[in-house]
């Protein structure tokens, strides 16, 4: 598998595009849960397919580069991507998961997106394994799914690159008191060094359409939840960094635009930013960027933020 910062691509995998449909590359027809068992009883379905089954009921979405990772992580002897490909091949056959690819005009994009099946479901509550998926989940828009991939990318670059990472959320979910609504970020993750520890909270935007209007109703949200944040509210002891996480540099200045122009920054915290791509590198210590005043000018200026506990 190619390391991440090798990867030679100046469009993130996970930005829209224009046009772009979600299309069905699962399997048709039926299968029985008797095949199923059938194939467990010769031994075709293994602990390592439960161990894909976990991960894909709890990441929601996923890619197999971000499946194989997630497994390397978790200490599971899965030998390569290719023999990776090849169980999620089995799964998919036996309609336990299903798959996706992205496409438009230009063409298909290079990677597919398994999500799970009835059967997989099924296979997981037979364990008593807490599994939510309902058949609706699959039928969510390119956007939604690719902000998930996002999210699953920026837990992946932390728990691999990041020395003082503790623990991650799939989902964080916030509470905006205000307005009586629990929403939920894109991604989570704790960094712990000696006594001191912090929460990142990760926001990915993409430009689907009205992405604008969307953004604008999600940072109303965040200042319900920020400015009147007590100790413990949504289970933080303190309170968490917001990171937005853009598609691209130029993306990152169009989403600060919109949150000065609506007057929607959040009072009591310092608002960060990142892009898919700065995730590939060997360091994610200069990952984070922030928007500050010059003072010779009174313009709005992007800076890097260093981080060292990110080293």
């Amino acid at each position: 598998m190619v390391e991440d910062e090798k990867i030679k691509t100046t469009v993130s995998p996970f930005a829209m595009k224009e046009g772009e449909i979600k299309n069905f590359d699962g399997k048709d027809g039926y299968v029985s849960i008797n095949q199923i068992i059938h194939r467990m009883n010769i031994g075709h379905i293994t602990e390592i397919h439960f161990k894909i089954l976990e991960l894909v009921n709890e990441f929601e979405f996923m890619t197999s580069r971000q499946i194989y990772q997630m497994l390397v992580y978790k200490n599971v002897d899965i030998k390569s991507q290719d023999k990776l490909n090849n169980k999620l091949e089995q799964l998919v056959k036996t309609k336990i998961l299903t798959r996706y690819f992205f496409s438009n005009e230009d063409g298909k994009c290079i990677y597919r997106v398994y999500c799970l099946e009835k059967m997989g479901k099924y296979l997981l509550n037979s364990r008593n394994i807490d599994c939510k998926w309902q058949p609706t989940d699959n039928t969510k828009p390119v956007s939604m799914m690719k902000k998930r991939l996002a999210g699953n990318q920026i837990i992946l670059a932390y728990l691999r690159k990041v020395k003082a990472f503790d623990s991650y959320t799939v989902k964080p979910a916030l509470t905006a008191k205000k307005a009586g609504k629990v929403f939920k970020a894109n991604a989570g993750v704790k960094l712990t060094k000696g006594k001191a520890s912090i929460d990142f909270v990760f926001e990915a935007v993409r430009r689907e359409e009205d992405w604008q209007k969307k953004l604008v109703e999600r940072m109303r949200l965040y200042q319900d939840f920020y400015e009147d944040f007590v100790q413990f509210d949504s289970g933080y002891e303190k309170i968490p960094q917001l990171i937005i996480v853009a598609e691209d540099e130029k993306h990152m200045v169009e989403i600060f635009k919109e949150i000065v122009t609506n007057r929607i920054e959040i009072k009591n915290i310092k608002l960060y930013f990142t892009d898919d791509l700065s995730q590939n590198s060997t360091t994610l210590e200069k990952s984070l960027v922030e928007f500050t005043t010059d003072p010779d000018t009174g313009k709005y200026k992007m800076n890097n933020v260093e981080v060292k506990l990110l080293g």
